[in-house]
């Protein structure tokens, strides 16, 4: 079922008050776990939101809906990785 115009203009606002939310975030708090794991949870949930209202990924077959979905999850998870280990992981990927 198609999202009513309604729900995808709500959708619409939310993404952008989590937008200019991360933005002041980044702007003016410290860096430190706790800001990485409020920043890893919002882009989750706008990823979540953009795949499943704009995509509309609910209404396809799992072998596309749960690879979209874990991919949605894959990127907050990095940036909790890369701010744990950062320094490891540059040392592994680096090509010197």
């Amino acid at each position: 079922m198609t999202p009513s115009f309604r729900a995808l203009v709500l959708t619409w606002l939310i993404l952008v008050i989590l937008t200019l939310t991360g933005a002041s975030l980044g702007e003016g708090a410290s860096p430190g776990l706790g800001l990485t794991l409020i920043v890893a949870t919002i882009t989750a949930w706008k990823g979540g939101m953009v795949i499943e209202e704009f995509l509309e990924v609910s209404q396809a077959r799992p072998g596309i809906r749960y690879p979209v979905r874990l991919f949605g999850l894959l990127v907050p998870a990095c940036m909790l990785l890369v701010h744990l280990y950062g320094p490891e992981i540059a040392r592994l990927t680096s090509l010197t």
